[in-house]
């Protein structure tokens, strides 16, 4: 049986991002604060329905994509089971009140905190990549997607 148990909750107020920690896992924080970045695994809860779990295919969700994009070929919170991953920076984190606070994330507010990683380019990095044509355009590097003009990329 799968059994997932959220760590902490996003938060947000006033524009500014924060990650909430249940206190059972406040001490798993511990440390943390050397690390720049973070990989946070969320549930999209807003996304979670049974005809959203049932899509395999999105019409066009990128400007230059084929007609048809295979949902796994799509960072797209719509997915058979919506598990969610991104990658942000850490400002400040408070263990004893189990507060990440962060710049930004792609995440809506509640939405659940199922794990937190510590961004390592050791694992998280790769030299070579390859990327399909349609999306070749798109920013290399993370900080540079801040300022990169998204709405050339999606149809929505």
């Amino acid at each position: 049986m799968l059994e997932i148990n959220p760590v902490g909750i996003v938060e947000i107020e006033e524009g500014r991002f924060y990650i909430s920690i249940n206190k059972k896992y406040r001490d798993a924080l511990k440390e943390l604060s050397g690390f720049s970045h973070i990989n946070v695994i969320w549930w999209g809860n807003l996304s979670d329905s049974s005809d959203k779990r049932d899509i395999m295919v999105a019409k066009k969700p990128y400007k230059k994509a084929p007609e048809t994009v295979g949902i796994f070929a799509t960072r797209s919170n719509v997915r058979p089971n919506p598990v969610l991953i991104s990658a942000v920076q850490i400002i400040s984190i408070n263990v004893d009140k189990g507060i990440i606070e962060l710049p930004w994330i792609d995440a809506e507010a509640e939405s659940p905190v199922i794990d937190i990683k510590p961004y390592q380019p050791c694992f998280d990095r790769i030299k070579k990549t390859q990327m399909p044509d349609w999306c070749a355009n798109w920013p290399e590097w993370y900080e540079d997607s801040g300022t990169f003009d998204w709405s050339t990329v999606f149809n929505f």
